[in-house]
């Protein structure tokens, strides 16, 4: 029990860092929208499939439902990776040297990179917005998600209320031991 309780702390820690992170990353792609908004004097928007009422979230196809994708990687030298991912083609938008962690794009592609915060990678979806911190027109709520995880017989480390709406998140391990964090902000 007291193995699960200090893994719970911890996975709540990483749940507000993580939150902390995204609304960082949704300040500075904004600010990267914008720029290329007045730079070609269009802007594109990523819209979610929305679900029609007489679906249910297990006849619905997850590819689309679960929001925008990230990595967010436990680093040894915050200096080496960024180096690293920069190489890749990736670009620094938030974050900094000086608080252990960035946050990197390339293309629709996310990734953070943190130094001493978490232990191992943490795999986040978050409902509702585009991979540019952006929201999206339709989605499927976390209590959605979470329903038909648990009809399937997936099991869920840390719940959303299902009693609430609006932002939850729920955290969930898969069968290789990766975290998943699926953290809806709206």
């Amino acid at each position: 029990m007291k193995d699960y309780l200090s893994k719970l702390l911890q996975m709540k820690k990483q749940t507000f860092i993580l939150a902390l992170v995204l609304l960082v990353v949704s300040s500075c792609t904004e600010q990267t929208d914008t720029k290329l908004e007045s730079e070609t004097g269009s802007k594109e928007e990523t819209v979610a499939t929305p679900i029609a009422p007489e679906q249910t979230i297990s006849s619905v196809d997850h590819s689309g439902s679960l929001g925008a994708f990230s990595m967010s990687l436990n680093v040894k030298d915050l200096s080496v990776s960024k180096k690293f991912y920069e190489d890749l083609g990736f670009t620094v938008l938030g974050g900094g040297m000086e608080m252990n962690y960035l946050i990197m794009k390339n293309g629709n592609a996310l990734i953070g990179l943190f130094q001493g915060m978490f232990e191992g990678n943490i795999i986040t979806f978050n409902p509702g917005w585009n991979e540019s911190g952006k929201d999206v027109e339709n989605f499927t709520d976390i209590r959605e998600i979470q329903k038909g995880f648990l009809d399937k017989g997936i099991t869920i480390d840390m719940p959303a209320d299902t009693n609430t709406t609006g932002p939850a998140s729920i955290i969930l391990t898969d069968p290789d031991g990766n975290t998943i964090l699926i953290d809806q902000h709206r």
